[in-house]
């Protein structure tokens, strides 16, 4: 199984937020639902969710970047994101 936005769900560069507070990059998420500002982790393994890479092939690319990345965390992460219906199974 590999994760992917759902239908309708963008991540994106929030340039409101940044303009006031420049010191801190901030991605969202844009759903039907709503907004979700997600943490620098969430927003690391979205970038990755493009419904081809498994979670060990993104677990993999994080731990190119950062120390300590593990498939299960990758996996917590991706629960959450999948209960609050922004990510898929494809």
């Amino acid at each position: 199984m590999t994760p992917r936005l759902r239908r309708g769900v963008r991540l994106t560069y929030d340039r409101t937020r940044q303009t006031y507070d420049r010191t801190r990059q901030t991605h969202v998420v844009l759903f039907p639902e709503g907004v979700l500002v997600p943490n620098a982790t969430a927003t690391a393994v979205l970038e990755l969710c493009d419904g081809e890479r498994s979670i060990p092939d993104i677990a993999a690319a994080l731990g190119e970047r950062y120390a300590g990345v593990r498939e299960d965390d990758v996996g917590d992460v991706l629960a959450r994101l999948v209960d609050r219906e922004v990510v898929e199974w494809a």
